[in-house]
């Protein structure tokens, strides 16, 4: 270890045994002085600073908003959740009543493996296989929202406004991800591929693509004077900081927020706009 670093070391040893550090960020600065000496890595100083930021953030900042929630209604068929379960992706979800504001547990898509695994003697009944949903306010803050996950062993919450009803919701994956960064899901892909094909026109794009590659693939000529990446222009196009499931349709494109957190666009799901059809004239 090199005189430079032990000495850095007994700067920060000191500063903490002392009265040195009064703020947060004075503490932040030490640490993105050791990472600038190597001291640390990038992805440490990452975490440090989620775990800090984490403790002052609310569900509010990161849920997925009510309306881009997938939800599954409770007398809904075996056929009909296998098509939902296939088509968002995901392995959990809030189960509904009479409409989304009664929430009645969490279904998981593994029970219905379960069900089809059995040989489907008995009929389906989406009440004797969900959990029970937890619930909690917009307010809560997040280092408490997982400390209740790890000791409750629930992944998802249903977050509910001020009159009880449903705002949104937030799983544990949306908390760990403002630490630690991207956790890599069912969509994924490998880094190195920035276009992935998938079925029925779709494209899974990282948002870091540039436009010039974007315009290759493509055989298009969106505008690379003004932003680098897909996701840039994406944002642009939003005209503020969309989240995950939001759409928008522009040059020629329906784009769709796969992955992004407070912070950036990660991942969208792309289509071709089919193009209108001109009517010929009979003259």
């Amino acid at each position: 270890m090199s005189s430079q670093t032990l000495n850095w070391f007994n700067r920060v040893k000191q500063a903490l045994l002392s009265t040195e550090l009064k703020t947060k960020q004075e503490l932040l600065g030490l640490i993105r002085e050791a990472q600038k000496r190597a001291v640390l890595s990038p992805d440490t100083l990452q975490m440090i600073e989620g775990s800090l930021q984490v403790s002052e953030m609310h569900v509010r900042d990161i849920m997925i908003p009510r309306a881009q929630a997938v939800a599954l209604e409770v007398n809904d068929s075996p056929d009909s959740l296998v098509k939902i379960v296939v088509e968002s992706g995901h392995s959990r979800f809030p189960v509904v009543g009479e409409n989304r504001d009664d929430v009645q547990g969490i279904f998981l898509a593994k029970d219905l493996l379960d069900y089809y695994a059995t040989g489907q003697q008995e009929p389906f009944n989406m009440r004797d296989v969900m959990r029970p949903a937890i619930f909690i306010p917009e307010s809560k803050r997040l280092n408490v929202l997982l400390r209740e996950f790890r000791t409750s062993r629930n992944h998802m919450a249903i977050v509910i406004d001020e009159y009880g009803g449903m705002a949104g919701l937030v799983t544990i994956e949306d908390v760990i991800e403002q630490i630690v960064g991207d956790i890599d899901d069912e969509h994924d892909f490998e880094d190195e591929v920035y276009i992935n094909p998938r079925d029925n026109g779709y494209y899974l794009v990282w948002a870091l693509t540039p436009i010039e590659e974007f315009n290759l693939y493509f055989d298009v000529n969106l505008d690379e004077d003004e932003m680098d990446t897909v996701g840039g222009l994406v944002m642009k196009a939003f005209g503020h900081l969309p989240k995950r499931s939001e759409t928008i349709d522009f040059a020629g494109f329906h784009f769709e927020v796969m992955r992004a957190n407070n912070r950036r666009i990660h991942l969208l799901r792309i289509k071709r706009l089919e193009e209108p059809q001109v009517e010929q004239s009979d003259e």
